[in-house]
């Protein structure tokens, strides 16, 4: 692979860390046991268009929500702006995310895609949780992806590196949502170009 590696790509409107592309990642729910849900200094982010869906799943997700959850939602609703004056969902006792939930082994799960992937409800999730690890922030007119490291999901980098599957790859179904079909492709023809060029394995 060459030394000089380029740090970014262009698609459309779209600004690519190369990192999204060379790092290699895989959730392992066994080793984290849904860590990323319960720990931080604030909740996920949300978009504003999302925040509609977010109350209009509530209901439906309601009777999985802890106590303390349900009284945050009750007193301030499912999402606050947090210091850096970002839109996120509402969480409790300074760290976990108010639509989080647990099964019988203590792992966390989210509440969100527990009703959607039960049909009973038509969002998935916050699209910031489905894109992680790769975050989105607006420059301009443009839209980075960067990928974000986190030592609660050092068991999943391992996991994807044992794999060979690249950040990209992993978030195939989030990328196409958020991006749609036709950009997802470019962003493969632009991969295997890289990889043609030596600057990608």
């Amino acid at each position: 692979m060459k030394n000089d590696r380029i740090p970014m790509i262009q698609i459309d409107d779209t600004i690519i860390s190369i990192d999204c592309l060379s790092e290699k990642f895989c959730c392992d729910l066994d080793a984290c046991k849904g860590e990323c849900c319960i720990e931080g200094d604030a909740g996920a982010p949300v978009e504003l268009d999302e925040v509609a869906e977010l109350e209009e799943a509530l209901p439906v997700v309601w009777p999985w929500l802890s106590a303390s959850a349900q009284a945050v939602i009750d007193r301030q609703g499912v999402v606050y702006t947090d210091e850096d004056g970002d839109l996120v969902t509402s969480i409790v006792n300074g760290k976990d995310c108010v639509f989080t939930c647990y099964d019988e082994r203590g792992y966390c799960y989210c509440a969100l895609e527990k009703a959607y992937r039960e049909g009973k409800s038509s969002f998935y999730k916050p699209l910031s949780c489905h894109l992680y690890p790769i975050r989105l922030k607006k420059i301009g007119d443009c839209v980075a992806l960067n990928y974000h490291r986190w030592d609660v999901c050092k068991m999943a980098v391992m996991k994807g590196g044992h794999l060979n599957l690249p950040v990209y790859r992993f978030l195939k179904e989030p990328l196409i949502r958020r991006f749609g079909e036709e950009w997802y492709t470019e962003l493969e023809s632009a991969v295997k170009e890289l990889k043609e060029q030596g600057y990608l394995e």
